[in-house]
């Protein structure tokens, strides 16, 4: 089955939820899986892997939200960090359960996979692990894992689909000369 423009901007609700569903489901596996590795090859003893001239692996822990922002010692912040992300993860399955558009669906699957998959070890181990490092040409990017990735993601498809024109549906088709929709 090819995949294009139109199939992706246009779907079932209950289809929509689903996709979200398979696609959250996939970033948690995938981000908690390659954080596990992370954490057994990467911490004892404390090292950085060289992968390639411009990516390196090597562990770090945040407290904060995304590179580090809002981070700090206190014990309640990975609890009102979580409750946050919770949130907008409840508002994403809604709005996820709403949409027609698989496009916006699967967005709101990879942000709301990677928001859990960050609450997760925020509630686990009270900050997130990170440890994806890339660097050129003289400028380094904060050290990211695979949720960052789905929520970065995520949000750029969901960006990108609102540009892609909507079928249209009975409701909102043109009407033909008849007044009847075409």
């Amino acid at each position: 089955m090819a995949l294009s423009w139109a199939a992706l901007s246009a779907g079932s609700r209950s289809a929509g939820l689903k996709l979200a569903g398979a696609i959250g489901a996939v970033v948690l596996i995938l981000d908690q899986f390659t954080k596990w590795v992370a954490l057994e090859h990467l911490l004892d003893p404390p090292r950085l892997i060289e992968v390639a001239p411009f990516l390196n692996f090597v562990l770090g822990f945040n407290t904060g939200v995304s590179f580090g922002l809002l981070g700090n010692d206190s014990p309640y912040g990975p609890w009102l960090l979580s409750g946050a992300a919770l949130l907008v993860v409840a508002v994403l399955v809604v709005w996820a359960a709403r949409s027609d558009s698989r496009a916006e669906a699967a967005s709101f699957g990879a942000i709301a996979g990677g928001a859990v998959g960050n609450i997760v070890d925020r509630l686990r181990q009270g900050a997130v692990t990170d440890f994806i490092d890339l660097h050129a040409f003289g400028w380094h990017w904060p050290t990211f894992n695979v949720a960052d990735i789905g929520i970065t993601g995520g949000v750029g498809l969901l960006l990108l689909s609102g540009l892609w024109p909507r079928k249209a549906s009975g409701d909102d088709a043109p009407a033909g000369r008849d007044g009847a929709p075409r």
